[in-house]
């Protein structure tokens, strides 16, 4: 664990000298624009992560539409878009951020990296704007981050299900359970904010998250630096097992609530992964677009916002992007199990995107001491 504190330095070290250069804004309507850092040439310029639906057939059709080009600049995950956002803020070169999710938005907004789009969200479902229904960002996707446990072993007799998040830190879980570092991972960012609410509503008012946390490391945890490797290497339960360097160590993960319905829709309505539901243990997490302060096509920059949320494109992002709609009435299909293996949460953790934002820093510096 002490590698993952010196992610932790490494990771906030630059991100502390970024905020350093700017003030927090009270209100985003206080934020000064800023001049845009390249000559407008007619191509959309988009900072994102590898999103599995920016297909090129995608990209082409949005060409077609509109006229404009579309040029993009990837990084690894949520905070590389942060980060580069960050880094870049004094002479941005990207148009349009996609993918901040809502453990990232607020401290986009708050330091001013972000302007007002002008498209219409009113057919998006009032569930994905409960965390946040400005202007500053428009959410295009969304799934409920969980734990899922791979049922062949946690079968009753070998290992029984967690009725509290404290089974997991018995003997019998010893050195079989297998996390995303909410360093580097947006879901394992999204479970650990989960973890701070679960234990802030429970019984017990001697511990917190962070008791748990590391009770956890304690009891032999595998923390990874992103989703691929806790999910396709060390969870037992899902697709990993047909990766190569594949260890299966580990009977539970955080991913989605739909990820086993994805496994059941990929192998014709099979699989031995199931989700764990219990209450304010998940994060109904949110992704957005929202146009960089600084960009020099914001026309273009809102037609790709308005083209994400067409029902041609975002009806289909549980086939194209592996998430769901944020459009009202929003299914999961019904071909191969897909919606059949799909668990609802009972209760997702309720801590608002404010709070997220202003305590997101103790957070994962009290997360790196207690796993060390």
């Amino acid at each position: 664990m002490r590698g993952i504190f010196l992610v932790l330095i490494m990771l906030l070290t630059p991100l502390s000298g970024c905020l350093e250069t700017l003030e927090v804004a009270t209100d985003p309507t206080e934020c000064l624009p800023v001049e845009p850092g390249r000559v407008e040439d007619g191509t959309l310029r988009i900072l994102t992560y590898d999103i599995a639906a920016f297909s090129e057939k995608m990209f082409a059709g949005f060409t077609n539409q509109t006229g404009y080009g579309i040029e993009v600049v990837r990084t690894d995950d949520a905070g590389g878009i942060l980060e580069t956002m960050l880094q870049t803020q004094q002479a941005p070169q990207a148009d349009l951020a996609v993918g901040l999710d809502n453990t990232y938005l607020q401290t986009a907004i708050d330091f001013c990296l972000l302007q007002a789009h002008t498209e219409n969200t009113s057919a998006v479902d009032s569930s994905a704007l409960a965390p946040y229904d400005g202007p500053m960002a428009a959410p295009f996707d969304r799934g409920n981050v969980c734990l899922n446990y791979d049922e062949s072993i946690v079968d009753g007799t070998n290992l029984t299900a967690p009725t509290s998040l404290w089974n997991l830190t018995e003997e019998a879980w010893k050195g079989k359970t297998a996390f995303p570092s909410p360093l580097t991972s947006s879901p394992g960012r999204a479970f650990m904010v989960a973890t701070i609410d679960y234990f802030e509503n429970d019984e017990d008012n001697t511990t917190d998250a962070f008791d748990w946390w590391k009770a956890m490391a304690e009891n032999d945890a595998t923390v990874t630096t992103g989703w691929t490797e806790a999910y396709e290497i060390h969870y037992s339960g899902g697709y990993g097992e047909w990766v190569e360097g594949h260890l299966g160590d580990a009977a539970l993960t955080v991913s989605y609530c739909h990820s086993p319905g994805v496994e059941a829709y990929y192998s014709g309505n099979w699989t031995k992964s199931t989700s764990l539901t219990l209450p304010r243990s998940t994060f109904h997490q949110i992704e957005y677009a929202g146009i960089v302060n600084g960009a020099t096509e914001t026309e273009a920059a809102n037609a790709f916002i308005a083209y994400l949320l067409t029902e041609e494109i975002n009806r289909n992002m549980p086939q194209n992007n592996l998430m769901q709609s944020v459009l009202a009435n929003a299914t999961w299909p019904e071909s191969d199990g897909y919606r059949h293996h799909t668990d609802e949460p009972t209760l997702n953790a309720e801590i608002t995107i404010e709070r997220i934002g202003a305590e997101m820093e103790t957070w994962l510096l009290n997360w790196a001491e207690t796993t060390v």
